[in-house]
């Protein structure tokens, strides 16, 4: 019963979320969205912290204040929601989605050099995932940066993606059986 209980609760939540994917870019904010993001790897796997919002995995990031450079602003959003301190190495690419949530994610490889895994306000959990169980729980955005990484090196990709139905159900489906699992 507090299973179903916490799935009703949702509807708030996937209300706000809606908003926030579909009128807010629209209506509410002021330029393009920029996001950047770090692929971090280790021994122990790929760096990944779990939304509040949508209990699915992401890489970690957020966006640039207006004073900072996308690397400062990569390096600063990774400790605040992972706990890992990290050098910012080259970009693997941009990828520019249109659909839910507009925006363009632009992706580095980080290196660790310091800190241990901690979430921030915006992470539920900060995990090291073995490459080989991503994507299970990956949104499935990241799966093209995850691919683009390990195949090539060099200059950075540029993707236009549409972030439409099949996507978004994807993402609901990850964050519905992460809610009952833990439920």
């Amino acid at each position: 019963m507090s299973r179903l209980r916490g799935l009703l609760g949702l509807l708030p939540s996937y209300l706000r979320t809606a908003w926030w994917g579909l009128a807010s870019p629209h209506l509410a904010e002021k330029r393009p969205l920029l996001v950047v993001q770090a692929l971090v790897e280790s021994s122990q796997g790929v760096l990944l912290a779990q939304r509040q919002d949508l209990w699915g995995y992401e890489l970690p990031g957020g966006h640039p204040r207006p004073e900072e450079n996308c690397e400062a602003a990569l390096v600063r959003e990774v400790m605040e929601e992972t706990g890992i301190e990290i050098a910012v190495e080259d970009c693997i690419g941009e990828y520019v989605r249109s659909g839910f949530r507009p925006h363009t994610a632009r992706v580095y490889r980080g290196r660790v050099l310091g800190g241990a895994p901690a979430p921030g306000e915006e992470a539920r959990r900060v995990v090291w995932f073995p490459r080989d169980s991503l994507t299970a729980a990956l949104l499935p955005w990241y799966r093209a940066p995850l691919h683009d990484a390990r195949v090539r090196r060099g200059a950075p990709v540029r993707r236009f993606q549409r972030q439409g139905f099949a996507w978004i159900g994807a993402a609901a489906a990850i964050d519905l059986r992460a809610r009952w699992h833990e439920g």
